[in-house]
């Protein structure tokens, strides 16, 4: 049966408060992978735009001793083409993991919040997320 009006407000402000919650989360761990996997390019781009002429040019040992205008073009040409691939990699880490630890999963329904008598699907199905008992073991995907 549908609930109150402030019932409803109260229970429409529980759930989007957990669904905003599991969307910090998988942002937070998405956010964490694609930096520890992007670290190598963001680090190899930074150097090669530090240390040309026409960018930064910085008054660092390296850049005076090592790195020339030539090189450090070649840096910044190297960091973006191996971005590519860490990307692909980074996404297939994120959606690996998210899909272990069934993220996507933990989201509620609106309609918690609208009708009583509406279990929530972690307490049904047993488990945090509320996908324990249904998720398929068989089915595999490949990203």
């Amino acid at each position: 049966e549908p609930r109150s009006a402030w019932c409803c407000l109260v229970w429409t402000l529980v759930v989007v408060t957990m669904n905003s919650l599991v969307f910090f989360i998988n942002f937070l761990l998405m956010f964490i992978i694609f930096t520890i996997v992007l670290l190598p390019t963001i680090v190899v781009v930074y150097f090669g735009f530090q240390c040309h002429s026409q960018v930064l040019h910085s008054a660092a040992r390296y850049c005076k001793s090592i790195l020339d205008d030539n090189s450090s073009s070649a840096l910044i040409i190297l960091g973006f083409v191996i971005m590519s691939p860490l990307i692909v990699v980074a996404m297939a880490i994120y959606c690996s993991l998210a899909r272990r630890l069934h993220l996507f999963l933990c989201f509620q329904p609106c309609s918690r919040a609208v009708y009583k008598g509406v279990k929530w699907r972690w307490y049904e199905e047993g488990g945090l997320c509320g996908c324990a008992k249904g998720w398929n073991t068989q089915v595999k995907a490949w990203v």
